[in-house]
């Protein structure tokens, strides 16, 4: 080894030392005729968060809130999506509902029994986000009722999808400074823009 080269000192980790998070930034706000991707969470820029259908959704309560996010997705054996749970299924009716018909308690409920499953997930494509407007989002969620979006690219083989990407209804709210839930379905972009305007 050449001279010039030399060891850089080392010492033992601390009691205290964690992992390093990014920061959970504030997203810039948005209009309504801006493109639909600056709503989206990308996920070629954020990583996401899963866990088995087998955990206890304690387990996956607990790593939400640890993560900092609201949405785990469900990965099976072969690192396929198995199905998705968000912090609304495990505070929500699903866990009371499933108690009901299969007894038990609680501790004993795992992932799989109250996720959504990917048979039921159904997903924007990235194609059609990359030509929309987030007024274009703001109706898909509030005509499905939905709280998230999935967004998927395809592959070179149309049989194959990779999730690209989600859209929170939160997110959108906090981007755009109201609440989607409270707005009357609009006629047209003017309808909506005025919605918006107007004090909810």
């Amino acid at each position: 080894m050449p001279d010039y080269f030399k060891p850089l000192p080392y010492t033992t980790l601390s009691i205290n030392t964690s992992l390093y998070k990014p920061l959970h930034m504030v997203p810039n706000s948005v209009q309504l005729n801006e493109v639909a991707t600056t709503v989206m969470t990308d996920l070629k820029k954020v990583a996401p968060f899963s866990i088995e259908p087998l955990a206890s959704i304690e387990e996956a309560n607990e790593k939400m809130i640890s993560c900092g996010v609201r949405l785990l997705f469900v990965i099976d054996s072969l690192d396929r999506v198995y199905g998705l749970i968000t912090a609304t299924d495990i505070l929500g009716e699903r866990p009371i509902q499933y108690l009901r018909e299969h007894g038990g308690n609680h501790s004993s409920i795992l992932v799989q029994d109250i996720m959504t499953r990917r048979d039921d997930l159904e997903g924007l494509s990235l194609k059609d986000i990359e030509n929309a407007t987030v007024g274009d989002i703001v109706e898909t969620l509030r005509y499905g009722k939905r709280q998230h979006m999935l967004v998927y690219e395809n592959y070179s083989d149309e049989d194959r999808q990779i999730i690209r990407g989600i859209i929170s209804s939160t997110q959108v709210e906090r981007q755009l400074g109201i609440q989607i839930t409270k707005l009357e379905r609009a006629n047209n972009f003017a309808d909506l823009e005025q919605a918006i305007m107007e004090p909810v």
